[in-house]
């Protein structure tokens, strides 16, 4: 029977996300790709370690026990490797229990062009050129950076925090900023409150997401004992009187985040340190290099502040 995509959370993830890769990647660049294919065979059934991106990952698919005989995620691994070599990446997907079952192997090409096929709504690769390509068709990437954020494998949930402005909507506001001052863009908002946003790249990310969170409110309603998972957050260098446009774009847009962040000018590393995301996406690689420290990070190569 055909599996329905257009109903679920898809999520497209490359190995090079999910695992650490760095020791076969470093085999496939000094020795070639020989090397690396017997590589990958004398070690198919030794599990790779997890990546930036696994806790996420881990977290995400949990949420499929809110609906077994429907669930509400999907991931579907994109990878550069052929089949042959991509068998210690499945191996290690099922020493680790992870419920991913869907796969796309090309051989020394880029699979982002398979994005709309699956209908995926994030695709994230630790492949810098793989994201920019994606986005530059369009498509919803992130690319992940170098974390050595510890993970608490005891606490179960999940929480996704987004910068506003060329992340979750475009960067009108971002273009008024760079051309002008913090006072023109102050006013710039608070005449223009009322007059929500275009959708950025992760939009629809997130309304599939505040999907999924919806189920939880509606078993917590029915199951007292229930405790949500799924917690999400915007941070955002935005201050007042410029709160009151992102409160209202995500109102015309019938989406809510559990908590929010106006940090005008405040370090964002310092609030997420506390508030502790498994993953914050940020269109600026100037406040990532900042929290990749505290918090698996992801760069949305997209706007004004990407060119």
């Amino acid at each position: 029977m055909p599996y329905d995509i257009e109903n679920r959370l898809v999520v497209g993830l490359a190995s090079s996300a999910l695992f650490d890769l760095q020791h076969s990647d470093a085999v496939f660049r000094e020795k070639g790709e020989r090397a690396y294919r017997v590589y990958q065979r004398e070690h198919q059934d030794q599990p790779l370690e997890p990546g930036v991106a696994f806790p996420f990952v881990r977290r995400l698919l949990a949420l499929n026990a809110l609906d077994p005989a429907n669930p509400p995620v999907e991931v579907v691994l994109l990878s550069h490797n052929d089949p042959d070599t991509g068998l210690r990446v499945f191996n290690s997907i099922e020493h680790y229990g992870l419920g991913i079952q869907r796969a796309v192997f090309q051989q020394g090409r880029s699979p982002h062009e398979f994005i709309p096929a699956f209908n995926i709504s994030l695709f994230l690769s630790a492949n810098e050129t793989d994201v920019q390509q994606a986005m530059a068709l369009g498509l919803p990437a992130g690319l992940v950076l170098d974390s050595h954020a510890a993970d608490d494998p005891e606490d179960e949930e999940l929480r996704l925090a987004f910068d506003f402005d060329g992340v979750l909507a475009d960067d009108e506001s971002e273009q008024i900023y760079q051309q002008g001052d913090l006072e023109q863009f102050q006013q710039h908002e608070k005449d223009r409150a009322d007059i929500p946003h275009n959708p950025g790249p992760l939009k629809d990310f997130l309304a599939k997401i505040a999907r999924i969170q919806q189920l939880e409110q509606e078993r917590s309603e029915s199951e007292s004992d229930y405790r949500p998972r799924l917690r999400l957050a915007i941070v955002t260098a935005r201050s007042a009187p410029a709160h009151a446009r992102v409160i209202k774009t995500m109102r015309s847009w019938d989406l809510m985040v559990n908590d929010a962040f106006f940090l005008g000018g405040v370090e964002k590393r310092r609030v997420l340190e506390v508030w502790a995301p498994h993953i914050f996406f940020d269109d600026q690689r100037g406040h990532l290099d900042a929290t990749a420290g505290v918090s698996p990070s992801v760069h949305i190569p997209f706007g004004i502040a990407n060119q």
